[in-house]
């Protein structure tokens, strides 16, 4: 049996050593209650750039100005999405949380920050990957 995917995008807003988790509201269809990173679905016609863009404004009332992809994963819940994961390095504007019960900033060094699966596995991504070529730029 094939599900139908519905592709998502996520944010990583990184400042220093930390990242913006959310803690979604228990109203929400989708992982109520869960620690998660930011995020929501592309919309028809969008495209990923354009629904992050769209989504951060959304859900944190920030503008994205300097970003880059680092993963894409698969995240089974009430429906199967890919979540196209992105790292928001710099934004405009002061955060407020739109959609989240709460913002939290957080350790990027903590392993299960995050209680959805796909974002810990993201998390992780960033740590392997990116923290290393940060480390060598100083």
């Amino acid at each position: 049996m094939q599900r139908e995917v519905h592709d998502c995008v996520s944010f990583l807003l990184i400042r220093g050593e930390e990242v913006l988790l959310e803690k979604r509201k228990l109203t929400k269809v989708v992982d109520p209650g869960l620690m998660a990173i930011p995020g929501g679905h592309v919309e028809a016609g969008e495209t990923l750039e354009q629904a992050l863009h769209r989504e951060v404004v959304e859900e944190l009332t920030v503008t994205p100005i300097a970003y880059f992809p680092l993963c894409t994963l698969y995240h089974p819940t009430t429906e199967l999405q890919r979540l196209h994961y992105y790292v928001v390095s710099d934004w405009t504007g002061e955060l407020s949380a739109q959609e989240a019960e709460a913002v939290i900033w957080t350790s990027l060094h903590e392993p299960d920050a995050a209680t959805v699966e796909a974002d810990n596995i993201a998390l992780a991504e960033y740590r392997r990957v990116i923290l290393p070529l940060l480390k060598e730029q100083c």
